[in-house]
């Protein structure tokens, strides 16, 4: 740099010189080391400070940025360098003040020793109004307790922005970001929550897990005044309501929702606005848009396709009321608009949901205009619940093999679906015009979103996608082999090959065992589990023989187990093509024993064998408290056989009336039950105990000489089907009411 010194005092040489020893460095820049330094530098702030963390990581911190800058010169707290702050142990973040901006931290490695991790405020008293957080991370902050429950984010206040910031992988209960209207101050806020990237969020399998929620049902009468934009959920499956809206005014625009688990839920609260919103569900599972509840909510240019999501979960739902409703129920739908919105393969439209004695004001006032409906995957899409009158209907469009039970305001066309040049699926671009929806684009994509230092998630980590590790047979060879695993990894066992278990095997990775086809490698265990599912393991098995013949003489033991702490992380457990025998050295000898408050996103068994057990096979009925939670989301047994085992083969409880969830789902598939469930130690008295189960499937299945299937049907309208069952010398199913289907049941004596 040059600088020309002629005519300059020497003072203003002696400056400069200065300036250029420091590398021009602002003067109100001050760097902090330590927490002490933090909150030194903090109480001496004043508008256009910069207080300057260095890199490196700060452990079990409490952050106070409580100060007072200008709109013309706020105050900045900021990383030295983004994302070389690392906040870990029992960190957080207390703002107060205004015209203050916090940008470059990142949360992970521990979990907030209070109820947030980030909040806009000190206490009730002292609020954070102007306050921009942006570029900053919380990946996986989650408190080890999967039931205790905080919120990552929490915005009080007025006239906040929350920008560019990650939010990943949320395990513990509690929403990640949420707008609190629990004070005056806090009301018609007019908070910004734009461009962020909201990564994934594991099924909570309790209510809970929202992702944002802005008010609450104490305070659904007030407006929040809340704008929701430009921002990208990504795989956010923590419960049924997604986005949870609970107070008015709030606006949600130009949002995208990659296979979310769940809907943009118009909970409580009047005056929504829902707008070019894009819903992919790519067909997963229980996929879902959006849940119209309340008044004058309006829905309009959203695009949303490939939503399989059934009842609540549906692509559009209309929702019944409750008359006279408390603040904590169901609002009436009045004078609500849906209009020129795209749905193009989505499975269910739901139309009065929910409708029971409670639940009987039908919507009134509304109006479903310009929307275009073109399905191949369902052709009977809509589901009417009550009475639909008070809907109005008009310039409609849905593709002409589609039922469709509405008498007007519906044109059929033939279904004219193309890719256009962004790779979504279109109609024609007449149908286009005819409702106004010009072009159809993502608002955003991942890359636009989040922290732009930060990576996002890859898809998730499946069996058998790392490294292969060949296992030699003999004692404790796989433990051996297991201190190199890492997740994905398969374990190659010798076919034929016998493996003895002399210690403990704790997984804490996403492991397969297997051997190739032909000779089963065999495994036997001296110990009381052959394998423990600690927190972040899952186990494959494959092509496995799995034998007690070494077990001790001891009751009450298990094939697996999971920990007995709670697991804040999912695990999946894959059984195929084994043979599991003589598990019956003393009795109550299980399969699988689970402990509360752990969560199997999946249990997949296919081609198994299961002889001589006097346990359980599947023991599943942990969360006793009756407050919708349950042990697993699916469980699916398929082309299986299970003979002489004492216990049930499966007991799954769900018990409460929450809606919040989906599961359990299950699915028992052309197998046969020999000899089972007969025990004079199976308390259940059934091979089966359904509790709560909400999708359940039992087809092409053989019974004999077995315990019956034994159902508890509770509350969500569960869906219970029985078919192709084959009874000889078994009792009939046992239920504790007829709300379930059963087809081509043969009894046989």
């Amino acid at each position: 740099m040059f600088y020309n010194f002629k005519n300059h005092s020497l003072s203003t040489l002696l400056a400069c010189a200065l300036l250029i020893v420091s590398g021009c460095q602002n003067t109100n820049d001050k760097k902090v080391k330590t927490l002490e330094e933090f909150n030194q530098a903090v109480a001496a702030a004043k508008p256009g400070d910069k207080i300057v963390m260095a890199s490196g990581v700060w452990e079990n911190v409490e952050l106070l940025f409580e100060a007072h800058g200008t709109e013309e010169n706020p105050i900045e707290l900021v990383a030295e360098k983004e994302g070389e702050v690392i906040l870990s142990g029992l960190s957080n973040l207390r703002i107060a003040g205004e015209y203050l901006s916090v940008s470059g931290l990142v949360f992970k490695n521990g979990y907030t020793p209070t109820g947030e991790v980030i909040s806009f405020r000190k206490d009730k008293n002292a609020l954070s109004n102007h306050v921009t957080v942006k570029n900053c991370v919380i990946d996986n902050y989650s408190n080890p307790e999967r039931f205790i429950s905080d919120i990552w984010v929490a915005m009080y206040g007025k006239n906040n922005t929350f920008e560019h910031n990650s939010l990943i992988d949320k395990r513990n209960s509690g929403v990640t970001l949420a707008v609190r209207l629990d004070t005056e101050e806090s009301r018609e806020n007019h908070h910004r929550i734009v461009n962020n990237y909201f990564g994934p969020r594991q099924n909570l399998g309790s209510n809970g897990g929202e992702t944002i929620r802005i008010g609450t049902s104490h305070y659904s009468l007030s407006n929040s005044n809340t704008l929701v934009e430009n921002n990208y959920f990504d795989r956010c499956n923590g419960e049924h309501e997604i986005i949870s809206n609970k107070s008015g005014s709030n606006i949600y625009k130009s949002n995208v929702f990659y296979e979310c688990v769940g809907t943009l839920t118009m909970r409580h609260g009047k005056y929504t606005l829902v707008e070019n919103n894009y819903f992919l569900g790519n067909g997963k599972v229980n996929t879902g848009g959006i849940r119209v509840i309340n008044e004058y909510q309006t829905v309009k240019n959203n695009y949303l396709t490939g939503l399989t999501g059934y009842r609540f979960r549906g692509a559009l739902v209309v929702m019944n009321g409750v008359p006279n409703s408390p603040i904590n129920r169901y609002n009436q739908v009045v004078d609500s608009k849906i209009e020129n919105n795209i749905l193009i393969d989505c499975d269910y439209i739901q139309l009065c949901a929910g409708s029971d004695q409670e639940r009987s004001a039908v919507p009134i006032g509304t109006t479903m205009t310009g929307n275009v409906f073109m399905s191949k995957t369902n052709l009977d899409p809509f589901t009417i619940y009550d009475d639909i009158s008070g809907i109005s209907f008009k310039n409609n469009f849905i593709n002409k093999d589609a039922k469709l039970s509405i008498p007007t305001g519906f044109e059929a066309i033939d279904y004219s679906v193309e890719a256009n040049e962004n790779g979504l699926k279109v109609p024609s671009k007449e149908i286009l015009e005819k409702i106004g929806f010009q072009s159809v684009k993502l608002p955003v994509t991942r890359a636009d979103v989040g922290a732009s230092y930060y990576p996002k998630p890859d898809k998730e980590i499946t069996f058998g996608s790392g490294k292969t590790i060949q296992v030699a047979a003999g004692e404790n060879t796989i433990l051996d082999a297991l201190k190199d695993a890492a997740d994905g990894d398969v374990l190659l066992l010798q076919n034929g090959g016998e493996y003895l278990l002399a210690k403990d095997l704790k997984l804490t990775a996403m492991v397969t065992l297997k051997s190739e086809v032909g000779a089963k490698a065999i495994i036997k265990s001296t110990r009381s589990t052959f394998f423990q599912i600690e927190n972040g393991g899952s186990l494959e098995l494959v092509n496995i023989k799995l034998d007690g013949a070494e077990s001790p003489d001891e009751a009450g033991i298990q094939v697996i187990s999971t920990t007995k702490y709670a697991m804040n992380k999912n695990y999946k457990l894959f059984i195929r093509d084994c043979e599991i025998v003589d598990m019956n050295v003393n009795h109550s000898y299980n399969f699988l024993k689970v402990y509360q408050h752990t969560m199997a996103d999946s249990i997949l068994v296919e081609n198994t064998t299961f002889k001589n057990m006097t346990g359980y096979v599947f023991t599943l009925d942990r969360e006793i408290e009756d407050l919708g939670i349950y042990n697993v989301e699916t469980l699916y047994i398929n082309n299986c056989k299970f003979e002489n085992v004492e216990g049930a083969i499966a007991n799954i409880y769900r018990g409460g009336n929450d809606e919040s969830t989906f599961g359990p789902i299950v699915t028992i598939a052309n197998s046969e039950i020999l000899n089972s469930g007969k025990g004079n130690r199976n308390k259940t008295g059934a091979s089966f105990l359904f509790h709560g189960v909400q999708n359940l499937n039992v087809h092409d299945v053989v019974m004999e000489n077995a315990a019956p299937i034994n159902l508890y049907l509770t509350n969500g309208e569960p869906i219970t089907i029985l078919k192709d069952i084959k009874l000889k010398n078994t009792a009939p199913t046992i239920s504790n009411n007829n709300q379930f289907v059963q087809e081509n049941i043969t009894v046989v004596k």
